[in-house]
């Protein structure tokens, strides 16, 4: 690979591409091709999992899940192919800011969970797999998806220092800190006791 690539292009190359790969809005495509509507006009408008799912088709919510995981996980391992960690790190972080922030929705989009849960299992499946669990946990135990969101981001730093992936921790810390961000209307739900849980119907979502 030529030296040019490799150094400040290669990096401003692998956030583009994780950016475009992060706002692929797959949940409004998705209900668009299987005739679902319009997702910003059902329930909550957000353009996630959790929104497809109000329309009642179960295998495009979870086709969406699964997008939007590996949207983040390909920014990952493609800047990972073509340039170095670093850059794997820089695509990671664009992705979920794409996926938060789409350009072509005037920049409203999702809460980045999938996202985010593609990226950590790309990156190191270890770490992936405890946040899983963690989310997991959080879901069985307390029946609240934004709950178990908060606390699979905030358990996720945890878990990197736990498996020794320390060049994470630094994106880690700022995932984490942009999902708080992109929940703080469900943690004062979550505060004032009104936030509802998971099967019934929801003001927002997390995805």
């Amino acid at each position: 690979m030529p030296e040019a690539m490799t150094g400040p292009l290669g990096m401003g190359l692998a956030i583009l591409i994780g950016y475009l790969l992060g706002s692929i809005p797959w949940g409004m495509v998705l209900a668009r091709l299987m005739g679902l509507g319009d997702l910003r006009r059902i329930g909550s408008g957000n353009i996630g999992a959790t929104n497809v799912l109000r329309t009642g088709n179960r295998k495009a919510a979870a086709l969406t899940l699964l997008l939007d995981m590996g949207k983040g996980a390909a920014a990952v391992l493609i800047a990972r192919a073509l340039w170095a960690e670093d850059a794997a790190q820089m695509a990671a972080l664009a992705a979920f800011l794409g996926h938060c922030y789409p350009v072509w929705l005037g920049f409203r989009g999702g809460k980045g969970v999938a996202t985010f849960i593609g990226i950590m299992l790309a990156l190191s499946w270890k770490v992936g797999l405890a946040v899983c669990a963690t989310w997991l946990f959080f879901a069985v135990l307390f029946r609240y998806s934004s709950l178990a969101a908060l606390a699979a981001a905030g358990f996720s730093t945890m878990w990197i220092f736990i498996f020794r992936e320390g060049e994470m921790f630094f994106l880690g810390v700022a995932l984490t800190v942009l999902i708080y961000w992109r929940h703080r209307e469900n943690i004062k739900r979550l505060e004032a006791g009104t936030e509802p849980k998971i099967g019934r119907k929801k003001a927002d979502d997390e995805s």
